[in-house]
C-alpha cells in the first residue's frame, strides 16, 4: 500500500509511506519529510536521523512493534500491552476533559454521528468531521489484516507523538470499514480551526491510499534489507529514539 498525506488544499504531499505485508507482518517504510515543492529534503535540511526514513515493523504474532532509524542505526521496541494500557488511560483522560471535542473523542459510542453507504463512511462530532472512502480488497482476509495494522499505527502515533485528537473515532471507523469488508482509499479529517488541539496545526488532513494486490521483486528485496537492519540496529528506549519523531500521518 502506498500512502500520501496532504495538508488542506495543497497539491503536493507532506509525507509518503509504503506499507508491505508478508507472512502476517507489516513493514511500514516512512519516507523523509518533504519540502514545500514536494521534493525530499536533504540530510542537511532535516538532520541525518530523518534523511534515511524510518522503518516500522508491525509483528502481531510476537505482540510487538519495532521502529528502526537506519541513519542512526538504532531501534526501539514497543510491546502490544503498552499500547493497550495507553488506550485505557487515554480514554479515561479524554472522557473527563472539559473540552467538548476531546470528551466526545474519548468514546466509546460514536453511532449517532456516523453515516454509511456502500463505499463511504462519515463520522461527525463537535467541530470535527471524518470521511473514509473504501473499496473491497482482492482477498477477504486483507480487510482484517489491514485493520489490525491501521489500529496499531494510530495507537503508535498517539504514543510517540502525543497531543493530537484521541484515536478512538478513527478506531471506530476502522472497525466499521473492516466489517464492511473494505480497505480505505482516502481518509480525511477536518477540524474547526477554533478547536485545534495544537496551535498552528492544519485544519484538514487527507491521506490517499493505493493498494497493490501482490509484492514485486523489489518489495521482497526491501523487506529482506529491512530485516537485516532490524537485526543489527542497537536497541534504545523510546525516549531516546523519539528525538527523531515519526513523520506526520493520517
Amino acid at each position: 500500500m502506498e500512502s500520501e498525506v496532504f495538508v488542506n488544499n495543497a497539491e503536493q504531499p507532506v509525507a509518503r509511506s509504503l506499507t508491505l505485508f508478508r507472512d502476517g507482518v507489516a513493514w511500514d517504510f516512512l519516507e523523509p519529510p518533504l519540502a514545500e515543492n514536494g521534493d525530499q529534503r536533504s540530510a542537511k535540511a532535516v538532520g541525518s536521523a530523518s534523511a534515511a526514513g524510518e522503518i516500522v515493523l508491525h509483528d502481531p504474532a510476537r505482540e510487538r512493534i519495532v521502529i528502526v532509524d537506519p541513519a542512526r542505526n538504532i531501534k526501539t521496541q514497543i510491546d502490544a500491552i503498552r499500547l493497550e494500557r495507553l488506550s485505557v488511560s487515554l480514554a479515561s483522560w479524554a472522557r473527563k476533559s472539559d473540552d467538548r471535542l476531546v470528551r466526545w473523542a474519548g468514546g466509546p459510542d460514536f453511532g449517532e454521528g456516523m453515516t454509511e453507504s456502500d463505499e463511504r463512511i462519515e463520522l461527525v462530532g463537535p467541530r470535527v468531521r471524518y470521511a473514509i472512502d473504501f473499496t473491497a480488497p482482492p482477498t477477504a482476509e486483507a480487510a482484517g489484516i489491514y485493520r489490525r495494522f491501521a489500529d496499531t499505527a494510530i495507537l503508535l502515533k498517539a504514543l510517540v507523538r502525543p497531543g493530537g485528537l484521541p484515536p478512538f473515532p478513527r478506531l471506530a471507523i476502522n472497525r466499521r470499514v473492516a466489517a464492511a469488508g473494505g480497505i480505505p482509499t482516502e481518509v480525511s479529517l477536518e477540524i474547526d480551526a477554533r478547536a485545534a488541539l495544537v496551535p498552528g496545526r492544519a485544519d484538514t488532513l487527507r491521506c490517499v491510499h493505493k493498494f497493490h494486490p501482490r509484492l514485486l521483486a523489489g518489495d521482497v528485496s526491501r523487506i529482506d534489507e529491512a530485516e537485516s537492519r532490524v537485526a543489527v540496529a542497537a536497541p534504545v528506549e523510546l525516549a531516546e529514539f523519539a528525538a527523531s519523531p515519526l513523520p506526520e500521518g493520517e
